[in-house]
């Protein structure tokens, strides 16, 4: 569990590559994740190349780490689902997945939302010339962090939400 505590959005990173083994590994962890009916809805597109990077950061003014990390994974949903109003909750678990995964390996990563705006979902759509039936849901930096910044997770933690019956 100490990765979830340790995992925090990471937006600067070294020179430093991921490792196939590595990329392996967090996108093993991020179809481990429940999805409704077991629809496993997901896609993923695997950019190193710096062109493809700074597309990417362009999709949206919040994903300008795709330009600093060596890495981006892009999380895809297949649109032809058995529970499609389920889409989006099996796609969050998925890439949080990813994300406490990098988090383990010492990599930091940082989650850029794509899904639903359409003007930031046309802009990957386009930069990675998706095919018909997949949509973009969220970007993710990946790479070795230049600095460390404090972790919240446990911070988070807050009594007062909790409510007993």
């Amino acid at each position: 569990m100490s990765a979830i505590y340790q995992r925090a959005s990471v937006r600067q990173y070294t020179n430093d590559p991921v490792t196939d083994d590595d990329v392996r590994a967090i996108l093993r962890a991020a179809m481990a994740a429940p999805s409704a009916g077991n629809q496993q809805p997901w896609e993923f597109w695997v950019t190193r190349d710096e062109a493809k990077r700074e597309e990417l950061a362009a999709a949206s003014k919040y994903a300008t780490p795709c330009r600093r990390a060596p890495l981006v994974l892009t999380f895809c949903l297949r649109i032809e689902a058995r529970f499609p109003s389920m889409l989006q909750q099996d796609m969050g678990a998925c890439v949080e997945n990813a994300l406490i995964e990098a988090a383990d390996l010492g990599l930091g990563a940082v989650w850029m939302g794509i899904y639903p705006e359409a003007d930031r979902m046309e802009a990957v759509r386009a930069a990675l010339a998706l095919p018909d039936g997949v949509e973009p849901f969220a970007l993710v930096a990946v790479g070795h962090p230049a600095d460390t910044p404090e972790p919240q997770g446990a911070a988070r933690f807050d009594d007062t939400r909790i409510h007993w019956e």
